[in-house]
């Protein structure tokens, strides 16, 4: 998975700069400037460091990757996009085994990354486990989308908005964490399923 996904990285076409401030590596280690530095240590010119995560639960490193390329992605720096997404798809793989909410945060960041099979894996080992899981049929549709598959992506909506209700009912954790996805989602399949 991982070589796939460097494979990804290093063919994409970069810029000649890395659009993330140097103070956001995100792990204890890669950045050594932790607090701000006083004048005479470190490099001497007072540089801010990056928050100690050392500390943090493999989940809490997961979900603060995930959420960095998030807002990556949403501001469109997408060489820091490629840059995080490497530590944070890592992050998700030494959770293991993955509920349907990891496989869906680590999905997404494939997705957003480029690394579109590693997405779809993901959105299959959830509709595996549970068919009509929305996260798992949200993230088919994005990839099927981005394979232009027209008629797969029709059938994860059409799947989507059948289950909408019941699975709602159901009130999983993951609903309510990515409700905007969801809410996102409706949205998206309902103008193109006016009626439903």
């Amino acid at each position: 998975m991982m070589a796939f996904f460097a494979g990804t990285f290093y063919r994409s076409k970069r810029g000649s700069t890395l659009d993330a401030p140097q103070n956001a590596l995100p792990q204890a280690g890669l950045d050594d400037r932790g607090q701000q530095d006083p004048p005479g240590e470190a490099d001497g010119a007072g540089a801010v460091r990056a928050p100690d995560i050392s500390q943090l639960s493999p989940q809490e490193r997961a979900d603060r990757l995930f959420n960095r390329v998030m807002i990556l992605n949403s501001q469109g720096k997408s060489d820091s996009v490629l840059f995080f997404a490497p530590m944070a798809l890592e992050s998700y793989r030494l959770l293991s085994p993955m509920n349907a909410d990891q496989r869906y945060d680590m999905g997404r960041i494939a997705e957003v990354a480029g690394a579109i099979p590693i997405a779809g894996a993901q959105a299959d080992t959830i509709l595996q486990q549970n068919p009509t899981h929305l996260l798992g049929l949200i993230l088919g549709a994005r990839v099927a989308m981005l394979e232009k598959d027209r008629a797969k992506q029709a059938g994860y909506v059409k799947r989507f908005l059948s289950a909408l209700e019941s699975e709602k009912a159901k009130k999983l954790p993951e609903y309510d964490r990515h409700q905007d996805d969801i809410a996102n989602a409706v949205g998206d399949a309902r103008k193109s399923n006016p009626g439903k």
